[in-house]
């Protein structure tokens, strides 16, 4: 009698613990040959060199089509620096690399808005200027505001700082 009712109890845990049925065949075990065939893999690519192409994309149609005068906003490296511009305004020069065909040169003008002292090559930086072309690539200008309030302003991010 004792090992009916043992028998009895193992079958009623067994009923008990087991998963409900509703849907048969979801819950089978899968060799991990079945799992990796039934993963989906994501074809990403790395978002930082995307983004500056599509951040720098009015740059490079104005470069290809040849237009000067048009506001921009775009992001590059520091690849070179020159010597400041002290003919009549001031302004503190250097290339940027804003994608792997194209280099632009900043003219920033430091007697409206602060030198960027710490600037070196390899810096990343972010700006806002207006385009000029040039057959090397074009330049940016106007990284700063305009005193006089009758022009659009500018800027350049770099290292968490705002030059304007």
């Amino acid at each position: 009698m004792k090992r009916l009712m043992l028998i009895a109890l193992t079958i009623c845990l067994a009923s008990c613990l087991q998963a409900p049925q509703d849907d048969a065949g979801l819950n089978q075990p899968q060799s991990a040959v079945a799992v990796k065939d039934t993963t989906q893999t994501l074809d990403l690519k790395p978002l930082s060199g995307q983004l500056h192409v599509d951040l720098n994309q009015a740059i490079v149609d104005a470069f290809e089509r040849k237009q000067s005068d048009v506001w921009v906003e775009g992001a590059g490296v520091v690849t070179k620096l020159l010597p400041d511009d002290n003919k009549g305004s001031r302004h503190q020069k250097f290339l940027v690399r804003i994608n792997e065909k194209q280099s632009l040169l900043f003219a920033h003008n430091i007697d409206l808005s602060p030198r960027i002292d710490g600037l070196k090559v390899g810096d990343h930086i972010e700006f806002k200027g207006e385009y000029v072309f040039n057959p090397k690539g074009g330049g940016i200008h106007w990284t700063h505001l305009d005193p006089k309030g009758q022009h659009q302003g500018g800027w350049i991010k770099h290292q968490g700082n705002n030059y304007e």
